[in-house]
């Protein structure tokens, strides 16, 4: 067993050392993969729709199992109603984040306007469930860090449709190290919430 103590530069974290252990490990493994997996396919699918790639449509339908896939993870501990919830909220952010995509690529203007302040008052809605499921997770800390995902998507949006591919690709990097911040805040309030859970 060993301690870690969570590093989040942009955030107000409640930092708090977690003793590691393996049933831990494999939970932080498998939430970091599932973040990962989020941003990897919403980064191939925005390529996709801006390139008008013939694989757009497949693309997009296995994007779209990653909020079924955090559902799975978390239904064992907060039960079917709570990870469907989840699945839900973040099936809704994927959705209006293609939305906001074609409409920027056909220069609606007032079509992006309005998928932006859907897109944003999602991700209250995300922030607000997650701090009411676990007490170690404060929606305002889930508020900062969404609304950053947020404005990172927009830029690596923006940045493929001007075709500016090496600003792209190092916004790219960003939002990979910020999902991997938001794994391990979901992994320390999960330990927190359930410690006996994760005492081997």
């Amino acid at each position: 067993m060993y301690y870690y103590y969570p590093r989040y530069y942009h955030y107000d974290f409640r930092q708090v050392p977690l003793a590691w252990t393996p049933t831990s490990v494999a939970l932080n493994q498998q939430l970091r993969a599932l973040w990962e997996q989020h941003v990897y396919w919403t980064r191939l699918a925005v390529n996709s729709i801006v390139g008008r790639q013939p694989d757009e449509k497949e693309t997009i339908a296995r994007l779209l199992r990653n909020p079924d896939d955090f559902a799975a993870a978390l239904k064992p501990l907060y039960g079917p109603a709570a990870a469907n919830k989840f699945a839900e909220l973040f099936g809704e952010h994927l959705t209006i984040a293609a939305e906001l995509v074609k409409a920027l690529q056909a220069g609606n203007t007032s079509a992006a306007a309005d998928a932006k302040q859907r897109w944003y008052a999602n991700a209250d809605d995300i922030a607000e469930f997650l701090g009411t499921i676990n007490p170690y997770w404060s929606k305002e800390e889930w508020r900062k860090m969404l609304y950053e995902h947020l404005e990172l998507l927009s830029s690596e949006v923006s940045s493929r449709l001007a075709g500016k591919y090496a600003e792209n690709i190092a916004i790219g990097d960003q939002i990979q190290l910020q999902a991997l911040e938001m794994a391990d805040m979901m992994t320390s309030g999960i330990v927190q919430q359930f410690p006996m859970a994760f005492t081997h």
